[in-house]
């Protein structure tokens, strides 16, 4: 039974990686590209739809991680699965405290109330994406260490 549980929390955690480095290094890069306004419409309608899904996917990659850690405590490994679980925590904290608050407010902009600043607060949104992905890597691979 902890065989399945280590092959689905990596699975679940490497899928949740593949999304948010998609949007990081693909998708933002082409909201970006796009010409005048269109690419701040497609931030706030991403910001809609990836805000409903991502938030269970943390909490759930961070909830299926810290079962295999207690699961596995006496296993070979186990350090490894318990640090990807603080770094899934810090993933968790850093969404609370720095991205979501940005992504609340982008995702209500339209062109005709967006403040003066919003460039700048979705290059603030995009600076902490990246720290965000580098620690959910970190934990991911963490988690495959673990799985050898």
């Amino acid at each position: 039974m902890l065989n399945v549980l280590e092959v689905v929390a990596t699975v679940v955690v490497g899928l949740m990686v593949g999304v948010e480095f998609s949007v990081a290094f693909v998708m933002n890069r082409i909201l970006d590209a796009l010409p005048e306004d269109s690419g701040q419409l497609g931030h706030a309608h991403g910001g809609r739809m990836l805000g409903a899904l991502m938030p269970c996917w943390y909490i759930g990659s961070l909830a299926l991680s810290s079962i295999w850690a207690i699961a596995g405590w006496h296993h070979e490994g186990a350090g490894l699965v318990v640090t990807a679980a603080v770094l899934l925590i810090i993933s968790v904290v850093m969404s609370m405290l720095l991205l979501v608050p940005i992504n609340n407010r982008n995702r209500t902009w339209t062109p005709e109330n967006r403040p003066a600043d919003w460039k700048e607060q979705l290059n603030r949104w995009q600076r902490w994406h990246y720290v965000r992905v580098t620690v959910i890597i970190a934990a991911f691979t963490l988690l495959v260490s673990a799985l050898a």
